[in-house]
């Protein structure tokens, strides 16, 4: 753990997220110790270990299929701007139609009620990135179908959302429509 976290104290690009995604793999490190690492005091440590989880996670969700649930656990707790992104991302992966049946399984035996708020409120929040936005929405609209209620609300915070969007949002904004 202290070597992980001497790595993740200096700036690191994609090269060294990926090795030390291997490196992590290979050692069979701890995806609950890597994910309290996410919520790191200090907010750089956090981001860096946010982005190696990311990477581990979904390169190998059948490999951390027991952690999901605390994954899942976690994310209602991401304060740092830098980690919600790296946290959207892996819960629109997860619910994604596309992923593993194991996956979907173990998923619905999970409350992801607190998920599903805390992406409504990323949305909501006018002070959350983007990326973080549209990865949220698209989480909400993989469930849709086991949350009926989320469908109409979801509708509703896009529209909003595109009113004074970027042309990215509008874009993203009109497909998520169609789809509704």
């Amino acid at each position: 753990m202290d070597d992980l976290l001497k790595q993740l104290s200096s700036t690191i690009g994609k090269t060294k997220v990926l090795e030390l995604s291997r490196i992590l793999k290979e050692q069979q490190f701890a995806l609950r110790d890597l994910i309290d690492l996410t919520f790191y005091a200090d907010k750089d440590i956090a981001f860096r270990a946010a982005w190696i989880l990311e990477n581990i996670f979904l390169q190998d969700l059948f490999l951390y299929e027991n952690d999901l649930e605390y994954v899942v656990s976690r994310i209602k707790d991401v304060k740092y701007a830098s980690c919600q992104r790296h946290y959207a991302k892996i819960l629109m992966h997860i619910t994604d139609t596309k992923t593993l049946p194991v996956i979907k399984e173990k998923l619905q035996g999970l409350d992801l009620e607190p998920a599903v708020e805390q992406c409504f409120d990323w949305m909501i929040d006018p002070k959350v990135k983007i990326a973080v936005k549209c990865f949220a929405a698209d989480a909400l609209f993989n469930l849709r179908c086991r949350y009926p209620w989320i469908r109409e609300e979801l509708a509703n915070q896009v529209q909003f959302l595109m009113r004074n969007g970027t042309a990215a949002i509008q874009s993203r904004g009109r497909k998520l429509l169609a789809m509704l």
